[in-house]
């Protein structure tokens, strides 16, 4: 087995280090002294700590003081301009330019709500019928004499248009005593009544009948008239009206 190297304490700061160590690792104190006067009682001086360097590995004295350094000095003006003409050689400050302000964004356009409540329907507004409207409205008829071609309008504004002769009782709406034959025709022979657009033919008592299409029309009875019948007063066909609505 291989001993373990001699150690020793450094006397200068107590360090560990081998007893064939030229220097101490810890404070480079120089370890290579005569072991005569390590062993007299004669005291040594205070060892100045020696610098080892990192790079080459060697040790120097002590550093000696360095001077302290200049102070700055501050750089001249540049030869042969003074201060106003560096200033007006230096070119001007330009301003920043204004960005554009952003255009407004737009405002939102409200939309309506529906009101929930509904509008209330109209009420129809009832038209009142005048009797002049409902006259008019109504279709126009006549009797058309067939011996002579003689139209004969019947009365608008009556409900019962009386035919017949003049008399005391109950005077004609339409005369028929300027027709030929008119002998045969009673005073108060028939009546024509009107109910709403629709025409009635009554004999109301005549001496020699009434005849609606060649039929006789019994008294009392009412035989409603189309466009076209054919109405004759008294008997032999002699006094004969043809019914028309226009």
């Amino acid at each position: 087995m291989t001993p373990l190297p001699a150690t020793m304490n450094c006397p200068s700061c107590g360090a560990t280090v081998q007893t064939d160590a030229a220097f101490c690792g810890q404070c480079g104190y120089n370890l290579q002294v005569n072991t005569a006067e390590a062993s007299s009682s004669v005291e040594f001086p205070e060892a100045v700590p020696t610098v080892v360097s990192a790079a080459s590995g060697s040790s120097t004295g002590p550093l000696p003081d360095l001077d302290p350094p200049e102070p700055l000095v501050s750089p001249d003006p540049l030869a042969g301009f003074s201060t106003s003409e560096a200033e007006a050689a230096s070119p001007p400050a330009v301003a920043p330019t204004p960005l554009p302000s952003p255009d407004p964004m737009p405002l939102p356009t409200p939309v309506a709500t529906p009101d929930p409540t509904p509008a209330p329907s109209p009420v129809a507004t009832p038209v009142v019928t005048s009797s002049a409207t409902q006259l008019q409205a109504m279709p126009q008829a006549r009797l058309f004499h067939v011996q002579t071609n003689t139209p004969v309008e019947l009365p608008a504004t009556l409900s019962v248009v009386h035919i017949g002769k003049p008399n005391d009782m109950v005077p004609p709406d339409v005369d028929v005593s300027g027709f030929p034959h008119s002998e045969v025709v009673s005073r108060i022979h028939a009546d024509i009544r009107v109910e709403g657009t629709n025409f009635f033919l009554e004999d109301v008592g005549s001496s020699n009948g009434t005849y609606v299409n060649n039929l006789p029309l019994p008294k009392g009875n009412r035989q409603l008239l189309r466009a076209g019948d054919r109405i004759a007063l008294g008997k032999g066909d002699m006094v004969t009206f043809i019914f028309q609505l226009s």
